[in-house]
């Protein structure tokens, strides 16, 4: 398989972007099953932890070439998911107890391996997942351990008995590895995208929209269970890589005094449409897909303790 030289993960208030090169990522209870050890785990070279107290509400982090890892604007709880989540990073709600401040405070994390990261199988190289866990071990004194809880679950289907996808589930023809493999030869990753723009390979999704380019459905669950605060477990059947365009309203708050019904819904400085589909039943409308209720056994990562890390 080709070698996948960047990973980014961009995220705008709870929800994000995912940006891999993998064609076939298995569902979140594969993800599940990293253990929660730092022993003799590889380690970073150098690496720089500094506080962000920029009140941007976008966070970037990502492996460009290089050996290299950068956070930008990062909550520890955000740190967690991507070094406990191999081969995606884990849904906040998966990550269990911690102080306030691991979602409140951010950070910028500068780092570098001695050597180049070795592609993963399914996803990032799990030499990023393991270094970081011995980051954040040893800077945060991050003390972790796993547990298996029964929870509710959504299973991710086909929506329509032909099971044919909605018109805005299109198939891509886009090839990741190669585009990746193209930027081997080292400079600065391309910017993270703006809200809205469309990634090659990659999602991102806005308070009331999901644009992706070139992802599959085990992709595609991982980004749903940020939304739905819930594991989604991808049982569609479908192969190969989508484009996907989804927009809907979400669940609306308590509306002020005096506001009609009709009146735009502002989330994050955004107009959404309050009289849009469901975020349920955009999926069936408009991706042909629908989500099923169901319970199962849930991989959570719980934290046993942590504290504020030096910087330098």
């Amino acid at each position: 398989m080709a070698s996948r030289p960047l990973v980014t993960l961009v995220t705008a208030t709870a929800i994000g972007v995912l940006a891999f090169s993998a064609p076939n990522l298995p569902g979140l209870r594969a993800a599940a099953q990293a253990p929660a050890s730092n022993t003799e785990a590889p380690t970073f070279e150098v690496a720089s932890i500094k506080a962000n107290k920029s009140g941007e509400p976008r966070s970037f982090l990502g492996n460009p070439p290089g050996g290299r890892f950068s956070a930008t604007n990062m909550p520890l709880r955000g740190l967690i998911a991507f070094a406990y989540g191999t081969p995606q990073p884990l849904p906040n709600f998966r990550i269990i107890g911690g102080p306030s401040w691991i979602d409140s405070d951010h950070f910028d994390i500068n780092a570098k391996a001695s050597t180049e990261f070795q592609p993963g199988t399914n996803g990032p190289s799990p030499q990023v997942a393991l270094m970081l866990r011995a980051l954040l071990a040893e800077r945060f004194k991050l003390v972790v351990h796993n547990e298996s809880r029964e929870l509710p679950v959504y299973d991710l289907v086909m929506a329509r008995s032909d099971s044919r996808p909605g018109p805005q589930l299109r198939k891509s023809e886009v090839d990741c590895a190669a585009l990746f493999a193209s930027r081997r030869g080292g400079g600065a990753p391309p910017p993270p995208p703006q809200p809205g723009e469309r990634l090659q390979c990659g999602m991102m999704a806005s308070p009331a929209s999901v644009v992706g380019g070139s992802v599959n459905m085990s992709q595609f669950a991982t980004l749903l269970a940020r939304m739905v605060n819930r594991t989604v477990v991808d049982k569609t059947g479908l192969a190969g890589n989508f484009d996907i365009n989804l927009t809907f309203t979400p669940d609306q708050p308590a509306k002020a005094p005096g506001a009609t019904v009709d009146q735009p819904i502002r989330v994050n400085g955004v107009d959404i449409d309050p009289n849009g589909p469901s975020l349920f039943t955009a999926l069936q409308e408009q991706l042909g897909l629908k989500l099923e209720s169901q319970k199962g056994p849930v991989d959570v990562v719980v934290i046993d303790s942590v504290d504020h890390p030096t910087e330098d």
